[in-house]
């Protein structure tokens, strides 16, 4: 049984406020899952992990200008489940405590996949922004060991070297990454210009090795808020450790993809899921 609100729709089942992780002196962490009905069980499925600059947003209500492509729908078309993941932010504990979450509804996941329907070996992480980042990290940080592992991770826009924000910043921008307020900063818990140790530890490139699983970065080269230089770093970093990586710089796009139209970005998204998770599905459907 899952203890859920679950409800059956023609094409999807949806199972609400799945409980993953309860940390004392804190509100219980939940999950969303729909799972579509018309394909073959076990389905692949996609965890999504919301952006915010690890300060803002919930898996409940997805930003208005991401769900004008509606990536979930499209997801749930394509044969995939999906997954949304929520995780403290950095107003209610440091990391790595929102790492630990994400890794918790993997686990859940893994652990429970007979049940929901869908296959334990066949996860992919997907996010945009602060949620990018914590994909990445999951990415590179999992073990299957204790069922944290994942199999593919798209990252949209992701910061993946704190300590490397500042110099690569767009000269437009107007985050000064490396101050004592910036959402880095806070990300940790402390000032990051006198905690490199603590940045290091919560960037993704500082865990890379030729065991991760594939990934695909996408980026804005006129991003004002992570600098693409951010997932230029960590594509080479995967490249020359002889991981599977593809590196997609948007060209006029700003953060959030600003100034470019998204649905083909999702589109390339979700083809690269079906390559490397589902590539019996074929092509993505026309809708």
């Amino acid at each position: 049984m899952i203890d859920a609100a679950s409800q059956r729709w023609p094409d999807r089942v949806e199972h609400r406020d799945i409980v993953v992780n309860e940390v004392p002196g804190f509100r219980p962490l939940t999950l969303d899952l729909v799972v579509p009905v018309a394909e073959p069980r076990p389905v692949p499925v996609l965890v999504w992990i919301h952006g915010g600059a690890w300060l803002f947003g919930s898996p409940k209500r997805p930003a208005d200008w991401l769900m004008e492509a509606d990536p979930f729908s499209a997801a749930i078309r394509a044969g995939f489940a999906v997954a949304s993941a929520q995780y403290r932010l950095s107003g209610e504990a440091p990391f790595p405590a929102q790492l630990d979450d994400v890794k918790a509804a993997v686990r859940w996941l893994r652990r429970h996949s007979d049940t929901v329907g869908v296959d334990r070996e066949r996860i992919g992480v997907w996010g945009e922004s602060a949620g990018g980042h914590l994909a990445s990290m999951v990415a590179l940080t999992g073990d299957d060991q204790d069922d944290s592992g994942v199999q593919a991770a798209v990252c949209w826009y992701a910061p993946s070297n704190l300590l490397t924000m500042q110099s690569q910043a767009h000269p437009s921008g107007t985050i000064d990454h490396d101050a004592a307020d910036s959402p880095e900063s806070l990300l940790i818990g402390a000032p990051l210009a006198d905690n490199p140790e603590a940045g290091r530890a919560a960037s993704p490139i500082t865990y890379v090795t030729d065991q991760a699983p594939p990934m695909l970065l996408v980026h804005g080269d006129q991003d004002l808020v992570v600098p693409v230089g951010q997932s230029e770093e960590l594509a080479a970093a995967l490249t020359a450790a002889g991981a599977e990586v593809e590196l997609s710089v948007v060209r006029g796009a700003d953060h959030c993809f600003g100034g470019v139209p998204l649905e083909p970005l999702v589109r390339d998204t979700l083809a690269f899921f079906i390559r490397v998770l589902a590539p019996e599905t074929g092509v993505l459907p026309h809708h």
